[in-house]
């Protein structure tokens, strides 16, 4: 333990990085509430999406990042905004024109389109909760409804009356002038029609805990400020939050970053230690633009599950979290075989060397061993050229290159099959456009064919990859574009495998058959 802790003291990973910041929060005393708190906020104001699994995903690799520091306890919240009003219909769910008469209630008052629980908000924690589950998270998961309705939020609510003056001040600075006039950091719920209301206050009493407002239609009311009767406007609410949670540690998106210091000056206002804040970049679709939950794009948790395993999204989420990145479906390839590449290369690293690597971070230090024993992108083009249907084709080519292998001793590898079939016929299949080779590469595809058809040797990569070397060096300068070709006239994809390893796992004989077909122009007529 010791020579971990040693190792992660100066590891250059990020988690390790954000976790010694919070570790220094605590230098001279240990937090007097016992632990130290991780928070990650949801607003539940459509259905979660990859973007959200990311922040609590990164979240706890700082905190696993912090137990590898220090004995002190450690606790997750996620905590959901679902008393917020919902300011518009979210175009992703059912019967939409039906959510139109609720406009301005709470999330947690708004009707649920699918049917299936009590309130809209309610439907969309459950989700967010069962996505969460599915990865293993430990969290205590709060409701902003519950923390404001059942009292736990009264006595910061309270102090935010006594310090109201000084709060405004904060606010007013960062807002329009025309939206200082009817500015107020509370927002009465109006206790008939359980709207909230974005009115101007007249009084606030704090002493006696309570606000005094003419409602929109004019009439004189006055609340108190507990009991769930008001809520805060957002950005007083996340200060607010942390100074009655204690929260040490917060990461969010980079349109929250301009808000940090109002976020935190309201915090010290409320009594409070600001957190040590981590902002990230955010997710991109496939058209470069920002992926919302509302409108839906991009890709979700369920979508990145269909077609690959949780630990490779675990694995993208890991990479430079302060970089915009694509996040569509080409992406999940790459992050899966890239994954089992540092699965491998952990098990012969030095601890140093393992603290850095993702996958410890993925794993918290219990890190499995790959039992892939051939990559997803060969997996993907082995089930092009096989036209697979079902991993059982996939299965008997891979059984006759890694005899020893089979579904029961290689989860993996069984998972990984089945999800290069759906991946190939849903994605790769509908997009393959093969081509008729040029004289050169006729001749060199010619010559390639031959050499396999004389082979006799065993299905070893390297011998194969040489043959394949061969046949192109003489040929083509650059070398890639002789690679180029073989991908573009027998795959039928811009770019491919290592050609001596598809061979050896395809097989010889049936590689002879591929070029032929090429040869005499069948792929393309197929395409």
């Amino acid at each position: 333990m010791s020579q971990i802790r040693d190792a992660a003291m100066t590891s250059k990973a990020w988690p390790f990085e954000e976790a010694r910041r919070i570790l220094k929060r605590y230098e001279k005393a240990p937090p007097e509430k016992g632990y130290v708190l991780f928070e990650t906020g949801y607003g539940p104001s459509g259905l979660p999406h990859i973007g959200t699994f990311g922040e609590v995903a990164r979240t706890t690799m700082v905190m696993r990042a912090f137990q590898a520091l220090s004995d002190i306890p450690t606790r997750l919240i996620c905590f959901s905004d679902d008393l917020d009003g919902m300011r518009k219909v979210p175009g992703n769910v059912p019967n939409p024109d039906q959510l139109a008469e609720h406009l301005q209630r709470p999330l947690t008052s708004v009707p649920d389109p699918f049917g299936t629980h009590d309130s809209f908000g309610a439907h969309n924690n459950a989700m967010l909760r069962r996505f969460l589950d599915t990865f293993g998270f430990e969290y205590d998961f709060i409701s902003a409804t519950e923390f404001y309705r059942t009292g736990q939020f009264d006595d910061t609510l309270l102090r935010a009356a006594r310090n109201y003056d000084a709060i405004m001040d904060v606010m007013l600075k960062s807002l329009r002038e025309e939206r200082r006039q009817t500015y107020s950091i509370f927002l009465p719920i109006h206790p008939e029609s359980g709207r909230v209301m974005y009115v101007p206050m007249k009084s606030v009493d704090a002493e006696a805990g309570t606000i005094t407002f003419d409602t929109e239609e004019g009439e004189e009311m006055t609340l108190p400020v507990t009991g769930g009767h008001v809520k805060l406007q957002w950005k007083p609410d996340f200060g607010a939050r942390w100074a009655a949670l204690g929260v040490d540690f917060e990461m969010y998106g980079k349109e929250h970053a301009t808000n940090t210091a109002i976020y935190s000056k309201i915090c010290r206002l409320l009594g409070g230690k600001a957190p040590e804040i981590f902002s990230y970049e955010l997710f991109l679709d496939d058209k470069g633009q920002k992926i919302s939950k509302s409108s839906g794009n991009g890709i979700s948790i369920d979508e990145w599950l269909t077609y690959a395993s949780t630990e490779s999204l675990s694995y993208f989420m890991y990479l430079k979290p302060k970089t915009a990145k694509r996040m569509y479906f080409d992406v999940i390839p790459k992050a899966v075989d890239e994954y089992h590449q540092q699965l491998r290369a952990y098990q012969t690293q030095d601890t140093a060397q393992r603290l850095n690597n993702p996958v410890w971070h993925i794993h918290g230090g219990d890190v499995p061993a790959s039992n892939m024993v051939v990559p997803f992108s060969m997996l993907l083009n082995l089930a092009a050229v096989s036209s697979a249907e079902d991993k059982a084709q996939l299965w008997g080519f891979i059984q006759r290159y890694a005899p020893d292998t089979n579904p029961e001793n290689n989860p993996d590898m069984d998972a990984a099959a089945g999800f290069a079939v759906r991946y190939y016929n849903d994605f790769v299949k509908p997009t393959r456009v093969y081509r008729l080779p040029s004289d050169l590469e006729r001749e060199a595809l010619a010559d390639l064919r031959d050499q396999l058809a004389a082979y006799d040797g065993p299905l070893d990569d390297e011998a194969l990859q040489s043959i394949v070397y061969a046949c192109g060096r003489e040929r083509f300068d650059p070398l890639r574009s002789w690679f180029s070709a073989l991908y573009e006239v027998l795959l039928g994809a811009s770019q491919g495998p290592r050609f001596g390893g598809f061979i050896a796992l395809y097989g010889v004989a049936e590689t002879v058959a591929l070029i032929d077909q090429a040869l005499a122009g069948g792929l393309v007529s197929e395409g």
